[in-house]
């Protein structure tokens, strides 16, 4: 038993000893903290401090700034207003003078204004006492002062303008014809006369059977299409292309060609190939066109007058091509105007579009210069240029020098030697009217003069025109004919209805 109170004894003396020392440590540490907190406390005050008294300085200083910013601005505002005094003052002062000045003015005219009634009235008084000297009017005197100087010197006066007149008339001719020979030796093109028919080689003599086809169902749809006549005779290896119009002819010729290189020859395949032909055309009037503006330094024409340019190749004028004629009067009427120092530019301009009415004349009415003025105005074309080009007919006044040169470059064009034929004209522009008294009649959808104007096909819409209908038609375009025309023979009117049922399997 006394084994065990003794270590008993001893854990409880330790434990009490542990917990003295550890109080005791505790006390120290709360101490220790405490102190620091103290410290800590006391440099948060000083800096506290310190910070509030920067504050109040720099408030002073602020205030001191804000005090001296508004005494500066106080300054300037005192200045300003006495700047707008004085100028309140200047301006009150010159209002002041110029109402003077007024006044003066007014005093002034009222002066001249009863000087004038005055010397009026002298004038007056002086002029009747005159009358009555001379017992003549002033209008009197002045008419037989003018009539005696005219009667002493108008001999003399006549033969001085006579001798002005001629010599100045032989100077003008003499230099008119040195410009206008200068200007033709200077430019030379070559003159092809245009002709109604055109020529087109195959490959060999085979390809005519394919192109008139079974019982010629394929040359009568070619013929349709295009709107020409196909001659196939014993010229070997040749298809002649007979049609008033250029651009038929020449629509007629590239379908043809592409039928040949394709080699399928049936009414399908030449609807196709005819509207590739014309679409190929479309492309290539307008490339014509270009290169014609280009040829003679012509630039900054609407795309749509170019358009139409191109068109011109395919027109003739008197059996001449109207676009060379048109290319040919630039080139003249350049040189002419460089000559005579007009504006260059502006007279080939002028000339160059002169006939462009022509590319449209047959499809709307109205002249061919009238037609292209409204063309020109409709597209923008400078003013000056359709002065230029509206008189070359006399239909309109020569308003411009450039007006005088494109007429002279006109008719210098025209009147060369091969260079037009009358006879080709009067017959294309017969074979013209003959398709526009067809296509006056409703339900016509196309009409083509063939065989020199001998036959007249004329195609109709089914839809509009019955089987009876049509024979009326063909009647009636024969009287209309008879009535309007003067030919040669007779002329086979040929009315064709041609009726298409299509369908699409879905």
């Amino acid at each position: 038993m006394n084994n065990l109170i003794l270590p008993i004894a001893g854990i409880l003396a330790g434990l009490i000893v542990g917990y003295i020392a550890r109080y005791y440590l505790a006390a120290r540490k709360k101490e220790s903290l405490e102190r620091s907190g103290e410290e800590k406390l006391r440099r948060a005050k000083d800096e506290a401090q310190d910070i509030v008294l920067q504050a109040k300085n720099k408030a002073v200083s602020v205030l001191d700034e804000a005090k001296t910013e508004e005494k500066k601005r106080r300054s300037e505002i005192e200045k300003a207003e006495e700047s707008l005094l004085k100028r309140s003052e200047m301006t009150l002062q010159r209002e002041n003078e110029i109402a003077k000045e007024r006044i003066r003015l007014v005093e002034e005219e009222k002066s001249i204004m009863a000087k004038r009634e005055t010397l009026r009235q002298s004038e007056a008084e002086i002029a009747d006492r005159l009358t009555k000297i001379a017992g003549l009017t002033p209008e009197e005197a002045k008419e037989r002062m003018l009539k005696e100087v005219r009667d002493k010197y108008q001999s003399d006066l006549v033969e001085e303008a006579r001798k002005i007149l001629h010599d100045r008339r032989e100077e003008i001719e003499k230099k008119s014809v040195e410009v206008m020979t200068t200007a033709i030796q200077r430019y030379a093109r070559a003159h092809v006369s245009e002709i109604t028919t055109s020529s087109f080689v195959l490959p060999s003599e085979d390809f005519k059977g394919k192109i008139i086809g079974r019982e010629g169902r394929n040359i009568r749809t070619l013929e349709r299409l295009t709107g020409v006549e196909l001659i196939v005779d014993e010229s070997p290896d040749t298809i002649i292309i007979s049609s008033f119009d250029p651009m038929r002819r020449e629509v007629a010729r590239l379908s043809l060609e592409k039928l040949v290189k394709d080699g399928r020859i049936q009414p399908a395949k030449i609807e196709e190939k005819v509207d590739e032909a014309k679409a190929e055309i479309e492309k290539r009037v307008q490339e014509i066109g270009e290169e014609a503006a280009y040829e003679v330094g012509v630039y900054g024409l609407p795309k749509e007058i170019l358009n139409l340019l191109g068109r011109l190749n395919f027109r003739t004028s008197f059996g001449q091509n109207v676009l060379n004629h048109s290319v040919e009067m630039a080139h003249i009427a350049g040189m002419i105007a460089a000559e005579l120092g007009v504006n260059v530019d502006i007279t080939k301009k002028a000339a160059l579009v002169h006939d462009i009415g022509k590319a449209i004349d047959h499809e709307v009415q109205g002249t061919h210069v009238e037609l292209g003025r409204r063309i020109l105005k409709k597209y923008g074309v400078e003013e000056s240029v359709i002065r230029g080009m509206e008189a070359h007919h006399e239909d309109y006044p020569f308003s411009t020098p450039e007006s005088y040169i494109v007429t002279a470059a006109d008719i210098l064009s025209a009147a060369r030697p091969g260079a037009r034929r009358g006879t080709v004209e009067n017959y294309v522009k017969r074979l013209e009217d003959l398709e526009k008294i067809a296509k006056e009649f409703k339900g016509v959808r196309d009409a083509y003069a063939i065989q020199a104007g001998r036959e007249l096909r004329v195609f109709v819409v089914p839809e509009q025109i019955d089987d009876f209908m049509a024979l009326q038609l063909a009647k009636d375009i024969a009287s209309k004919i008879e009535a309007d025309l003067k030919y040669p023979g007779e002329i086979k009117v040929n009315v064709i209805r041609e009726l298409r049922a299509v369908e699409y399997a879905k």
